[in-house]
């Protein structure tokens, strides 16, 4: 696989994230949100606990099995633990398969399976100046610049809840090399997914954390309200990562989206 998975960790992730030339798109554990990593799945809270932060007390995302071949695919079964006496409130099992789509571009099948132990609601910081947010989520690295969000409706510096089918995030990044090229990735909610189109919230770059935030996406399903699941209700999620070299047009990234979920 062009990237890492990092599984022994609060909340695993992928990180670095590679174009297929070599652009390293993310970054982990920024100074002004130590608690963001790279591309990473998690709820805001989980009744009423946090398993977003980490400082004070919070809940923790604990692999107990990694299997399969980690240059193809990998399924990975995780154990959401309550902040207080660390009882599994969530099982997952995320499973990931990178697929090469050409020699620019691959995707990331990206597969959620969330059982709840016990009865759980989902639920998320509502909207005001920020929060909404939960899920499948992206921090662009500081470097990866002149960054412009696309979804269907056009090109944006921010969402705030759009629903959208896709939303993609384009720039100039650095390689390992110290080069840089134009380079961009693209998510893409299947249609299947609860709450479809997903909406959004992400920023290239918001003034209001300073000159370092930079290159946020968050595919927010709990955006509008919470969600309740009884024991053993699954909850199944399933998205497209796509991680391309050059600057993809509006048309290029709805082609893209459709090929990946024909």
């Amino acid at each position: 696989m062009p990237f890492d998975c990092v599984w022994d960790a609060p909340r695993p992730f992928v990180h670095p994230l590679r174009t297929p030339s070599g652009a390293v798109l993310t970054i982990d554990a920024p100074a002004d949100h130590p608690w963001h990593h790279a591309l990473w799945f998690t709820i805001k809270f989980v009744n009423g606990e946090n398993f977003w932060e980490e400082y004070g007390e919070f809940g923790l995302l604990r692999t107990t099995a990694v299997d399969g071949d980690p240059a193809a695919s990998v399924t990975a079964s995780i154990e959401w633990r309550r902040p207080h006496g660390g009882e599994v409130v969530l099982h997952e099992q995320r499973a990931l398969a990178t697929v090469a789509l050409d020699d620019d571009a691959y995707v990331i099948n990206w597969s959620e399976r969330l059982t709840p132990a016990v009865d759980v609601v989902l639920d998320r910081t509502p909207f005001t100046t920020w929060g909404g947010y939960g899920g499948l989520t992206l921090r662009g690295a500081p470097d990866f610049t002149d960054t412009v969000l696309t979804t269907p409706s056009g090109t944006h510096e921010r969402l705030l809840g759009e629903p959208a089918p896709w939303c993609a995030l384009d720039g100039v990044a650095a390689r390992d090399d110290g080069s840089r090229a134009d380079a961009g990735i693209l998510i893409v909610d299947h249609a299947a997914n609860v709450r479809a189109p997903t909406p959004w919230y992400a920023s290239t770059r918001a003034a209001t954390y300073g000159d370092g935030w930079a290159n946020f996406v968050n595919a927010a399903f709990l955006w509008d309200a919470p969600l309740s699941l009884a024991v053993d209700e699954v909850l199944a999620l399933h998205y497209s990562v796509i991680v391309h070299d050059g600057r993809w047009s509006p048309r290029q990234c709805a082609d893209a989206a459709r090929s990946v979920i024909a």
